[in-house]
């Protein structure tokens, strides 16, 4: 990796991965100007407990099936850090990115929860986040605790090209993209429990 290179983080159990995964990720390397955006599929989510937590290696393969864009990288850096929790990940990660400019990725619902992730005020005190829309979830995200306390830090959607290079806090609400599908409908459809997603 170059210095200055700028790399999307997006975390997520990818159960399964989908077009909507694919559309967020291309409007983030547009629109944020990125290199790279890094799937960071998650082992397990200690806010879904219903989530699987040892088919690791099929939702992997089937992100990297589903990629054809040779800047969007599949990985497992949660399960090789040996964490649980994004704040614990990025503890150990952001050291080893030295010179590089990452942004951390999510949709609206994300957002909406923010507050219930594990140090989730010292999350976004050391990375930008981006926040990409999800139909029916933005305006329960915009207002939601995580966007009231970090109102002053939101980043206007005209700046987005230069995200990576503000200082955190810094984060910023994208309308787009506008796919309905979600993977909780998915695994619904396939009759396996339903968790958020």
């Amino acid at each position: 990796m170059s210095r200055g290179m700028r790399v999307g983080l997006f975390g997520g159990s990818f159960d399964p991965p989908h077009d909507g995964h694919l559309e967020v990720s291309a409007v983030a390397l547009r629109r944020l100007r990125l290199h790279q955006v890094w799937w960071m599929v998650s082992p397990r989510n200690p806010l879904k407990p219903h989530a699987p937590s040892n088919d690791l290696a099929r939702r992997v393969a089937a992100a990297r099936a589903l990629i054809s864009d040779p800047r969007i990288q599949v990985t497992c850096i949660e399960e090789a850090l040996g964490t649980r929790t994004t704040a614990a990940a990025l503890d150990r990660l952001l050291p080893r990115l030295a010179g590089i400019r990452p942004v951390w990725m999510m949709g609206a619902d994300n957002l909406r929860n923010f507050h219930l992730w594990s140090d989730w005020r010292s999350i976004a005190a050391r990375i930008p986040i981006a926040v990409f829309n999800r139909p029916s979830t933005a305006l329960a995200a915009m207002s939601s605790p995580a966007a009231n306390r970090f109102g002053r830090a939101r980043v206007r959607p005209r700046e987005a090209g230069n995200l990576a290079v503000k200082p955190p806090p810094a984060w910023i609400f994208l309308p787009s993209p506008h796919i309905p599908v979600s993977s909780t409908d998915l695994r619904a459809a396939r009759g396996l429990k339903p968790t958020t997603s």
